[in-house]
C-alpha cells in the first residue's frame, strides 16, 4: 500500500475577501502576534501527530494552506524528513509546495529545492487587477511571472499556476486575458476554478448587500468552455474536472484522492482516508498543538464509509476524471440513464468507459446525482 501526506500550514498574512478555508492572520490568533510567535512550536505538533499514521511508502506530499511559502524551507523539510526517514519516499515521490507570488525570493526557493520539493503551486487567480482586487488579493500580478521564472530557475521540475473565474465584475473578455496570461508562462500545470460564495466570508456580505453581483450561469460556462479550448490548443489536455497539464505533469497528489487511495492529513482542521475510514482533526490551531503536546489525538470525527457509500464515492470521484467510469461497474438501470446523456452529446463512449464531453462536465454534478439515485 502507498500512503500521502497533506501537510496544513494554517497561515496567512492577510485574509482573502472570498476564503473560507482554515486559516488565520497572526493577529487573529493572538494579539499582536507575528507568524514567528504562533507558528514557532507548531512544525513540532505536527511532527507528534505524525507517530500515528501508518508506516507505507509515500509517493506525494502536498503542503497546503493558508500559505505555506511563508514558513522557512528548514521547517517544512523537518517534515518531510521525518516522513522519509520513518515511512521511506518513493524514488519519484512527488512533493509540493503552494505559494503566494510575494512570498517567493530565489534564496527561499532555492532552500525549498534543497529540503526537497520539486513542485510548486502558485496563486496567481487572475491577471486583472480589478478582479484581484474584489478577490482580497494582496499580490502585485507583476510577481506572478517573476515566481514563475525564479522557481523554474531554482530547478522546480514541475510548475502549476491557479485561476479563479466567476468573479463579481470579471467579463468573458477579462477571463481570457487571465487564461492567456497564464499560458504564456513557463508552466507545466493549470487549474482553473469556478469561485464560490461561502456564507459568512466576506465577499458574500458585500453580495447580500447587494454591492457585488454574481455573473450568471451562462457566463460561468462560457468561461470554463473557454479556459477548456484555450488549455488543450496549447499543449495541455484536461485530466479532471478543474485540472489541465502537459504530458507527466498531472498532480499525481491530487489523483490519490480522486481515486480514493490512502492519505493522512497532518495538521488542523486535514482530513485523511485510511482503508473507507475517513476522519478529520479539531480545526483551530491552539486546540490542535494544546492536544498533541498532552499526548491526545487530534483527531474530533471519523466515519465509517458504507459499500453504498463507497461506491457513489467511486462515481462522484471517477467521473470527473479524463478515464471516465467503467461501465462493467454500473448498474443496468445506471447504464441506461448515461446512454441518455451520451445521445445528448454529454458523454462519449471510450472503449468501455463514459467520459464527460466538454459540455457534460459543466453538468457533471447533475449526472453524478441522478446515477448515484439509480445504484441498487
Amino acid at each position: 500500500m502507498a500512503l500521502s501526506f497533506y501537510v496544513h500550514i494554517p497561515y496567512c498574512i492577510k485574509r482573502c475577501g472570498y476564503c473560507d478555508f482554515n486559516t488565520y492572520t497572526p493577529n487573529e490568533l493572538q494579539d499582536g502576534a507575528t507568524l514567528e510567535i504562533v507558528s514557532t512550536d507548531y512544525i513540532d505538533a505536527v511532527l507528534k501527530e505524525l507517530v500515528a499514521a501508518p508506516f507505507d511508502e509515500v509517493p506525494t506530499i502536498f503542503f497546503g494552506g493558508g500559505t505555506p511559502s511563508l514558513l522557512p524551507a528548514q521547517d517544512l523539510g523537518r517534515v518531510i524528513d521525518a516522513i522519509k526517514v520513518r515511512n521511506g519516499l518513493s524514488s519519484d515521490c512527488e512533493i509540493t509546495l503552494e505559494a503566494n507570488p510575494d512570498s517567493i525570493t530565489a534564496e527561499k526557493l532555492a532552500r525549498y529545492i534543497e529540503v526537497g520539493f520539486n513542485r510548486i503551486s502558485i496563486g496567481m487567480q487572475s491577471s486583472m487587477p480589478h478582479v484581484l482586487a474584489i478577490l482580497d488579493r494582496t499580490h502585485n500580478p507583476e510577481n506572478v511571472k517573476k515566481a514563475v521564472d525564479l522557481a523554474r530557475a531554482a530547478g522546480f521540475g514541475s510548475i502549476s499556476v491557479d485561476l479563479i473565474y466567476g468573479t463579481p465584475g470579471e467579463t468573458l473578455e477579462d477571463w481570457r486575458q487571465s487564461v492567456t496570461t497564464a499560458l504564456a508562462l513557463d508552466v507545466d500545470h493549470m487549474s482553473a476554478y469556478a469561485l464560490i460564495v461561502e456564507s459568512g466570508t466576506k465577499l458574500s456580505a458585500q453580495i447580500k448587500r447587494g454591492e457585488l453581483t454574481m455573473p450568471d450561469d451562462d457566463l460561468m460556462a462560457d468561461m470554463y468552455l473557454l479556459v477548456d479550448q484555450l488549455c488543450e490548443s496549447s499543449g495541455y489536455s484536461w485530466y479532471e474536472l478543474s485540472n489541465w497539464s502537459k504530458p507527466e505533469h498531472a498532480c499525481r497528489h491530487n489523483i490519490a484522492y480522486w481515486q480514493n487511495q490512502n492519505w493522512w492529513g497532518l495538521g488542523p482542521g486535514a482530513h485523511s482516508h485510511i482503508d473507507g475510514k475517513r476522519f478529520w482533526n479539531v480545526k483551530h490551531p491552539t486546540a490542535y498543538k494544546t492536544k498533541l503536546f498532552a499526548g491526545e489525538s487530534p483527531i474530533q470525527e471519523s466515519e465509517e464509509l458504507t459499500h453504498s457509500q463507497r461506491m457513489d464515492e467511486s462515481i462522484l470521484l471517477g467521473i470527473r476524471m479524463r478515464e471516465g467510469l467503467d461501465i462493467s461497474s454500473l448498474s443496468p438501470a445506471q447504464i441506461e440513464l448515461l446512454t441518455t446523456y451520451s445521445e445528448n452529446g454529454f458523454l462519449q463512449r471510450v472503449d468501455n468507459r463514459v467520459v464527460l464531453t466538454p459540455t457534460g462536465r459543466l453538468i457533471a454534478d447533475r449526472i453524478v446525482r441522478e446515477i448515484t439515485f439509480q445504484y441498487p
